[in-house]
């Protein structure tokens, strides 16, 4: 069984994996190119760490065409290297990494030099996880004939705001400080 820090020596980088998205990728590259990390120095202050990050995604998921431009600019600025895991590739990797039992991503591990696995982040901010569990709430249930049409117009409004709203942009940048912040004191 590979270990979750063999899984990150054979990911891609995530300016490739980027790059070769051939679903979401003008979102994404929307949310890298406006969003700016905030001045308060984090980047600076995580380069001493020497960690890096895997990210178990696929470009499919909208939270992930939201969040992985975020955890890619953190990473940009603090020199920190980043690849990627496709989650549905090997669902091993996934598989120890379960959110309530389910399969959701992205999921970010986060490593130290020596390649120990000292925690991780996901599948979505606090901000972003109310608005999907409202959305999710709004909807008919899974029996009536409008779900399907109700649950494609829900998900592609929540793409649109994932693809514009910098408030939600600024959460997930938000949490995951707040998660490497718990990890590296």
């Amino acid at each position: 069984m590979k270990t979750e820090q063999q899984y990150f020596e054979e990911g891609k980088s995530i300016q490739t994996y980027m790059n070769e998205m051939s679903t979401l990728k003008e979102e994404s590259f929307a949310v890298y190119e406006q969003f700016h990390l905030p001045a308060d120095g984090f980047a600076e202050k995580l380069k001493p760490y020497q960690l890096h990050f895997l990210t178990i995604t696929e470009d499919w998921c909208g939270d992930a065409m939201m969040i992985n431009p975020v955890i890619r600019k953190l990473a940009e600025a603090a020199d920190i290297e980043m690849r990627v895991a496709l989650r549905d590739a090997d669902t091993d990797l996934i598989d120890r990494h379960l959110t309530n039992g389910g399969r959701a991503i992205p999921v970010i591990l986060i490593f130290n030099n020596q390649g120990d696995l000292l925690g991780k982040w996901g599948p979505r901010a606090p901000k972003a996880q109310q608005i999907v569990d409202e959305v999710r709430g709004a909807l008919p249930p899974k029996e009536d004939p409008s779900f399907a049409e109700k649950q494609k117009e829900a998900f592609g409004s929540l793409r649109k705001r994932y693809t514009e709203d910098s408030a939600l942009w600024s959460d997930v940048y938000d949490s995951f400080k707040e998660t490497l912040l718990a990890i590296l004191k």
